[in-house]
């Protein structure tokens, strides 16, 4: 059983010969630290983004084969830098937004302006997002082609891809993406319609062409507590165009189709289940109530879960690790589902030797040893 055959029948709750063995990525600052603490060089980590997305053969790790197609905005807005100091950037990114960061990496960003304040601006940016614009696709699209019909890697629509609350967030800040749906519910109508169209017209080709096996949604919408969208915002506005866009993925052939937020979305996932959506990801455990086994006993084959191992336990000693990993796998990956991995990115607290000890622990768990 090769990898996309294995992941397949992971997510629909068939029998494996082993369940996938996924991570997907480390923090930037993650690296130096485990280089210091004995990391080799070549290990193609300090390359890659700091993503395992494409799978690590040093750290043992399937990957996938994600399509390369462009969904950013063509063209993006000139980059500019604006004020600096001895610890600072300000700058205005390719997607016209003005952001003071730490030089060195250290904390998130500060995002100061977004490029979309008032319906002249969506009217102005809109112009940015022709779905069939020649740069949005490689071109080699006639190779990329075959390699995802021939890959024995599971193939994927790109990794930051598209959400619907998340690119009102990109446009108009987190803030304003929250209250849009009561200041001006026309507009946000509006900007949702829009990116189902930019999204259809630009994805059409991708899964008529391509040979994929799940589509990804990005959204994060939701925080420590709960969702940043309420049931009935969801209700109203976001509930159709995800049923819409589901089906359209669906109608060809694509059955898997998978959505990121961190924090705790549970009070919408009933909403995202009756939308389409089968596969809940990364199931934050700074979230309470965000437990794998939780989802399992309310969802049953429903939903299937990836991720769910806390981050935070790695931190600590091969005893937290051991005990986090036996708190999950037992159970849940013999009913099948369930592809365990840590919440999201390995950040710099971990440190390189239990790192290590988590991987090989959960491979034992897994039985990946064969």
């Amino acid at each position: 059983m090769n990898s996309r055959e294995r992941f397949r029948r992971t997510v629909r709750f068939q029998a494996v010969d082993r369940v996938p063995n996924i991570e997907v990525g480390c923090w930037s600052q993650t690296v130096p630290r485990w280089l210091r603490e004995g990391m080799p060089t070549g290990t193609g980590l300090e390359e890659s983004s700091m993503t395992f997305w494409s799978g690590s053969e040093f750290f043992g790790l399937d990957g996938q084969m994600v399509v390369p197609v462009g969904i950013q905005m063509i063209p993006g807005f000139e980059s500019e830098l604006i004020e600096e100091d001895e610890h600072t950037v300000t700058y205005r990114s390719s997607e016209g937004i003005i952001t003071r960061a730490m030089r060195d990496g250290s904390s998130m960003p500060t995002f100061l302006r977004y490029p979309v304040q008032n319906r002249e601006d969506f009217q102005a940016i809109k112009q940015r997002y022709d779905p069939t614009a020649p740069q949005r696709y490689p071109e080699d699209w006639g190779d990329v082609m075959a390699r995802s019909q021939a890959s024995e890697l599971p193939v994927m629509t790109p990794a930051a891809g598209i959400g619907l609350y998340s690119m009102l967030r990109r446009w108009m800040g987190t803030e304003n993406a929250c209250t849009i749906f009561y200041d001006d519910p026309a507009l946000a109508e509006e900007m949702i319609e829009f990116i189902v169209e930019f999204t259809i017209g630009l994805f059409d080709r991708v899964l008529r062409e391509a040979q994929i096996d799940w589509y990804m949604w990005w959204e994060d919408f939701a925080f420590k507590t709960g969702p940043l969208v309420s049931p009935r915002i969801f209700k109203r506005f976001l509930l159709k165009p995800y049923r819409r866009m589901n089906d359209f993925v669906r109608s060809h052939g694509i059955e898997t189709i998978f959505i990121d937020t961190d924090g705790d979305p549970r009070a919408v996932v009933p909403l995202l289940v009756e939308s389409g959506i089968n596969v809940l990801y990364p199931l934050e455990q700074c979230s309470e109530g965000m437990h794998p086994k939780c989802f399992r006993e309310e969802y049953g084959q429903d939903l299937a879960l990836w991720g769910g191992i806390d981050k935070r336990a790695l931190a600590h000693g091969k005893r937290e690790v051991e005990a986090e990993l036996r708190s999950k796998l037992p159970g849940l990956v013999e009913q099948g589902g369930y592809i365990p991995q840590i919440d999201h990115l390995a950040p710099p607290d971990i440190p390189y030797e239990n790192w290590l000890y988590y991987l090989e622990l959960k491979r034992k768990m897994l039985d990946l040893s064969s």
